[in-house]
């Protein structure tokens, strides 16, 4: 039998894989009526360019907390070249300031999708306003990831500017297939209570750090399957 390619882009599951999310303990503490931003990555390692956006995110959208989801394994991304979770949390956590919340949620609950994560997490907490956060060089491969129009159909989303995909993001599948979803910069402070799909673009000064340059002054091997996370 031939199995056919997987197309990470391809429909969700209509279930978290997890089961009914009030059977696990998530280790957050939420309240009805909070911003809360989503930022979620592999952060193979996290560097400052993750924490300019993280800052950008909480200041522009008046986040009460920012919750950084490191992802147990990026489905696009070799197994070998990634750090140890609790490795790869350490090193988030050097970055983080007192809104900000650094979580093993994916691993607890056994997801791989941000899709999943997203409906996890709004059946736990139904009045959390949650806001996912990405950086402009991963909007340009959104369309890639599992489930990615059921994503902006959940949640608001916040595009944050960084250096190298500026143009590239705006003009990719994801902006040209929700160009009516798109808000002004203007109104960051009420993206978290605007109906989904929402999103917009934030600009911002540019940092250049990145960690796939970091890995290469460490000496790792670069490996073509590198790419945005299918729950970055």
């Amino acid at each position: 039998m031939v199995r056919q390619p997987q197309r990470w882009g391809g429909p969700a599951r209509r279930a978290p894989v997890c089961g009914r999310p009030g059977g696990l303990r998530l280790g957050l503490t939420l309240a009805p009526g909070m911003r809360v931003g989503l930022f979620g990555g592999s952060f193979n390692p996290a560097h400052e360019g993750h924490a300019h956006v993280a800052a950008t995110a909480i200041e522009r959208l008046r986040l009460d907390r920012l919750i950084w989801l490191v992802s147990p394994q990026n489905p696009l991304k070799a197994a070998h070249q990634t750090a140890p979770l609790a490795e790869r949390m350490a090193g988030v956590a050097a970055f983080t300031g007192r809104r900000e919340i650094v979580s093993d949620l994916e691993t607890r609950l056994g997801v791989t999708y941000t899709i999943d994560t997203v409906r996890v997490l709004k059946a736990r907490f139904p009045g959390v306003q949650f806001i996912w956060i990405m950086g402009s060089d991963n909007l340009a491969g959104f369309h890639r990831w599992r489930g990615w129009t059921d994503l902006l159909r959940a949640v608001p989303v916040a595009v944050i500017s960084r250096p190298g995909a500026l143009l590239q993001s705006r003009l990719g599948p994801a902006a040209r297939r929700f160009p009516h979803a798109r808000l002004p910069s203007r109104q960051g402070p009420v993206l978290a209570r605007a109906a989904a799909p929402a999103w917009m673009f934030l600009r911002g000064p540019l940092h250049k750090a990145s960690s796939t340059a970091i890995r290469a002054q460490k000496g790792m091997q670069p490996d073509a399957s590198m790419g945005p996370r299918i729950g970055l």
